[in-house]
């Protein structure tokens, strides 16, 4: 696209924001897109990290220190390395947001609106597996994408929730830490890469997103702890959905104050641009007496099969992860696949729609156990009793993740974790020579 493709109400619209900058604001609209991606830093690997570096010619981008530009023409999501979990595909403007939040390990922390999952893998990657991080999407299908990005990471610390932002503010009253709300909005930065976002946009759809962003930050306020922050983030440029609803919000709770607010604009920075706010609740902003604190004990007698379950995972593990740890939690069946929800039992879940309770440890089938693919990549390599190791530019890499079976030596038998120069990818099991490829028919590359 190019300037000449914005709609006139746009640029009338950006004029008195952008004064004496407007011309070289829309300038940029003649230029390529920015593309990005970021290091997963629950996947440590420095050495293949500098390996990427070198292979797509990253450039650093300066807000982000795990952010990195890539050119036009490189292809890093089509890489093995990205089906590991190494990186995450993401604008480099919208790695600012959790970057000025500053998550810490041992926090609740809440992504109200967080679908596809580029600002909860972030936060996730902060707090190191340490706490509990609740990534909510309204949207099932969205959700489902969110879900899939989680496990794809190896997040072993996150609810993935599908629900409205008043059902979530009525079960989960001043139970988080920190809140992300990067706020559905009417993506005027998005229009360099998404044709469909110039044509959607109106003034009457900036208004719309206003009223319903105003509504969203109403509930993230009251699940927000005393002595919380909040950090408020749109990918548009208009003030209807930046200052002018972080001013309408800290009138309406006083006990918010503004710490910062940033701006990036793509004439200024390589990026699409991005708007963050972030605010802080008073230690005594309790509105009705105490903090109120969503509680909810654990039925033990209920409980029980999955406590059974959970018991014959960590026996099955003991012979097949011997360098593996369970993380604390609590464990759940749904069905046949028994899951570990992490440090959750002060939430009150029951009744929610959650498409992925903490981390999927194992399918149980007929007294035995099939281990999940998102235990798979939540591990590191030495975890493993057995395993394989694939390079990531050899024919074998790309045939696993086909599906294809691959060949074994004789003497290996049983559930064998598949890395890719030392990052999982998935599972398979060895029997008679060959690898049954257990990686899940739905992402496998064709």
């Amino acid at each position: 696209m190019g300037k000449e493709s914005l709609p006139s109400a746009y640029v009338e619209q950006m004029k008195p924001i952008l004064g004496g900058d407007l011309p070289a604001f829309l300038r940029s609209y003649d230029l390529p897109r920015t593309h990005g991606l970021r290091f997963n830093g629950l996947k440590t690997a420095p050495e293949l990290q500098e390996n990427v570096v070198r292979m797509f010619d990253l450039k650093p981008v300066p807000w982000c220190p795990a952010g990195y530009y890539y050119g036009e023409n490189a292809r890093p999501g089509k890489h093995p390395y990205h089906q590991a979990g190494l990186y995450y595909i993401q604008e480099p403007s919208a790695m600012s947001a959790v970057e000025l939040l500053d998550p810490q390990p041992g926090e609740t922390i809440l992504d109200l609106a967080a679908a596809p999952g580029g600002k909860t893998t972030h936060i996730a990657s902060k707090m190191n597996g340490e706490g509990l991080l609740v990534s909510n999407e309204i949207h099932p299908e969205r959700a489902k994408i969110l879900a899939e990005n989680v496990e794809r990471m190896g997040i072993a610390n996150a609810l993935v929730t599908c629900a409205a932002p008043d059902e979530l503010s009525r079960r989960f009253p001043e139970a988080f830490d920190r809140i992300m709300l990067d706020a559905p909005c009417s993506g005027e930065g998005m229009f360099r890469k998404d044709p469909n976002a110039l044509e959607e946009w109106s003034p009457s759809l900036v208004d719309m997103c206003a009223a319903r962003q105003r509504d969203i930050l109403d509930h993230a306020y009251a699940m927000l702890k005393p002595g919380g922050t909040l950090a408020y983030s749109t990918c548009t440029f208009n003030r209807s959905e930046n200052e002018e609803t972080i001013a309408h919000f800290t009138a309406a709770y006083p006990d918010m104050g503004i710490v910062l607010m940033k701006r990036l604009w793509p004439h200024e920075e390589a990026g699409e641009g991005h708007f963050v706010a972030v605010l802080r609740k008073t230690e005594t902003g309790e509105r009705n007496g105490e903090s109120k604190k969503a509680r909810k004990p654990q039925d033990k007698g209920k409980n029980r099969p999955a406590q059974a379950a959970l018991r014959d995972f960590a026996s099955w593990a003991a012979d097949e992860l011997p360098g593996y740890r369970l993380p604390s939690g609590t464990p759940i069946l749904f069905g046949e696949s028994l899951y570990l929800l992490p440090a959750a039992e002060t939430l009150a879940i029951d009744g929610l729609k959650i498409p992925r309770a903490g981390l999927h440890l194992a399918h149980l089938k007929k007294n035995r156990i099939e281990p999940a693919h998102a235990l798979a990549m939540a591990l590191t390599s030495g975890q493993a009793r057995q395993q394989i190791r694939l390079e990531a530019d050899g024919p074998e890499a790309a045939a696993y993740l086909r599906g294809e079976t691959l060949p074994v030596p004789a003497d290996l038998r049983g559930w064998t974790l598949v890395t890719v120069d030392g990052l999982p990818l998935g599972w398979g099991k060895a029997s008679g020579g060959q690898l049954k490829n257990h990686y899940p028919k739905g992402l496998r590359q064709f």
